[in-house]
């Protein structure tokens, strides 16, 4: 039976497409029960063009009551993995501890963790910085390590031109990353 996967994603969708693509060319063994959305963006469409129903959670000024909701909507899907692609939230303890949920962030953790890796690593004068696939865990971005790629960063780089090569490795290695479980089962 093929594994349930739950996309999490807030932006323009970059990371779900590379997904969905990859998953209608065969090369992902999964089904793709759903995509939520806490901001109303491009993401959204992408996943209507893939056939995926797509559902737009915005954050209220009830956090407490915004937690409860995206736990409700999940758990109607009763996924085997949550995928967070580009998704800018923390999500919450119960959600952690109660779905398994993977993410990708774009540095080579634990080193920047956070919501500016890319600048971080600038400014912190690396010469390398990378990708990482990791478990969702109740801390900021400390969950275990399930796959990592170095990217190599440039003198020339500013934070909009690296980011843009740590996308381009973000895709492939989570694409990589959800071909094994397909086929697998496991991270």
């Amino acid at each position: 039976m093929a594994k349930r996967i739950l996309l999490l994603a807030s932006g323009t969708g970059t990371l779900a497409a590379a997904i969905l693509e990859a998953h209608r060319t065969g090369q992902i063994a999964a089904d793709f029960i759903g995509l939520i959305s806490d901001k109303d963006s491009p993401v959204l469409s992408i996943a209507n063009k893939y056939g995926i129903p797509a559902i737009y959670l915005p954050v209220g000024k009830d956090r407490t009551a915004w937690d409860q909701e995206i736990f409700s909507v999940a758990e109607t899907f009763a996924p085997d993995l949550v995928v967070s692609v580009g998704f800018m939230r923390i999500l919450s303890p119960r959600f952690v501890t109660t779905f398994s949920v993977i993410n990708t962030h774009p540095a080579l953790l634990p080193l920047f963790p956070g919501a500016h890796p890319v600048r971080d690593a600038l400014a912190a004068g690396a010469t390398v910085t990378g990708i990482t696939v990791h478990w969702v865990d109740s801390g900021m971005d400390t969950g275990p390590i399930i796959s990592q790629q170095s990217v190599i960063i440039n003198e020339s780089d500013d934070e909009s031109s690296l980011h843009e090569r740590i996308k381009i490795a973000e895709r492939a290695l989570i694409v990589e990353t959800l071909v094994g479980y397909g086929r697998t089962g496991n991270l």
